[in-house]
């Protein structure tokens, strides 16, 4: 079967090759271009299309690809909020997710802003390189005994306060579906959100990107929070509201903020800008800040990771192409969206 593959880079060309090779044989069909309204039709007479959490499968895009006989979307990414799938099941198009790659890819990078914040490793490396040894403003704290709240408890989310844990760290923890094996981690436990924002140091997010998670660090939770709390975010971009954090890292509520995902990063990350002017202002405001570390969407970035996620997307490709049912597919409802069944 032939698979447009939009917005690829080298690293998606060279995994997505070698595991096509190993457990299947569809014809890839590598572009650059990211998917939206504009550039849909570049998948004429491709049966399957394949996107990435910056794509943009509006309604429009969707009809563009239906015409042209596109009957199947592949996500290589968890999230699918870039795809409308009440237009996608009215066109008939199958939608599959990889809901599932490393989930120690992303935990383990968000334990590495902790540290980098913490410690004040950015700082204390162009330091170096600047034969600049003294250690005035590189004061950290001991990781051992503070609190750490935890904001979903899936896969990343648990994998995330057993390395905590492993600190000393007391961890508190935030689902509106409780995990029972997150209590089961040392003295752990399950509070409302008020007074995990209360009592914990560092907070870190691990949850989807919902209408009733969206936004949902905003200034009325930050106000909430210790004062100089470490806020963490390596899941969606619009979990907070950035003009609001801004406002807690200037009054001083946010002492630390380390994210790997921005409201508005479609029209950034993943492209190298280096030589033009950035016109995202709130984007230039908040890295500014002496406080706040920013990585552009890396947390996934592993050889583990992108062998899995090339290998699930591929399966998924297969079962649609056998009309098979597929573990992965993405279901559209009126109320409620959710993952087909195993």
């Amino acid at each position: 079967m032939k698979i447009a593959m939009f917005n690829t880079r080298r690293y998606d060309r060279e995994f997505f090759s070698a595991a096509n090779a190993k457990h299947s044989s569809h014809e890839l069909i590598y572009l650059e271009p990211h998917l939206d309204a504009t550039t849909a039709a570049l998948a004429a007479g491709i049966p399957a299309a394949c996107i990435f959490v910056n794509d943009d499968a509006n309604a429009e895009a969707l009809r563009i690809l239906a015409a042209n006989g596109t009957k199947y979307l592949l996500h290589r990414c968890a999230g699918f909020n870039q795809t409308d799938l009440k237009a996608a099941a009215e066109l008939g198009i199958r939608v599959a997710r990889v809901p599932a790659y490393s989930p120690y890819s992303v935990a383990e990078h968000a334990v590495g802003l902790v540290l980098m914040l913490n410690r004040k490793l950015y700082k204390a490396y162009n330091r170096v390189r600047d034969d600049n040894f003294a250690l005035d403003g590189l004061m950290g704290f001991d990781l051992h005994g503070r609190t750490v709240g935890v904001i979903g408890t899936g896969k990343i989310g648990m994998l995330f306060a057993q390395i905590m844990h492993g600190f000393g760290c007391q961890l508190l923890g935030y689902d509106a579906y409780p995990n029972l094996a997150f209590e089961a981690i040392g003295a752990a436990r399950y509070v409302e959100l008020p007074e995990l924002f209360e009592n914990c140091d560092i907070i870190s997010l691990h949850c989807p990107l919902l209408p009733a998670t969206e936004r949902m660090i905003d200034t009325n939770a930050i106000a909430q929070m210790k004062q100089g709390v470490m806020l963490i975010n390596t899941s969606r971009g619009k979990l907070i509201d950035t003009k609001a954090a801004i406002e807690g890292i200037k009054s001083g509520r946010i002492g630390y903020l380390g994210i790997d995902v921005y409201e508005q990063e479609d029209n950034l990350f993943f492209e190298d800008l280096s030589a033009t002017v950035i016109q995202d202002d709130v984007f230039q405001l908040l890295q500014s800040y002496p406080n706040v570390v920013i990585t552009a969407h890396q947390a996934f970035f592993t050889q583990d990771a992108l062998s899995a996620i090339a290998e699930t997307t591929l399966a998924n490709a297969n079962c649609f192409e056998q009309g098979q049912d597929c573990a992965n597919e993405l279901k559209y409802e009126e109320k409620v969206v959710t993952r087909a069944p195993a």
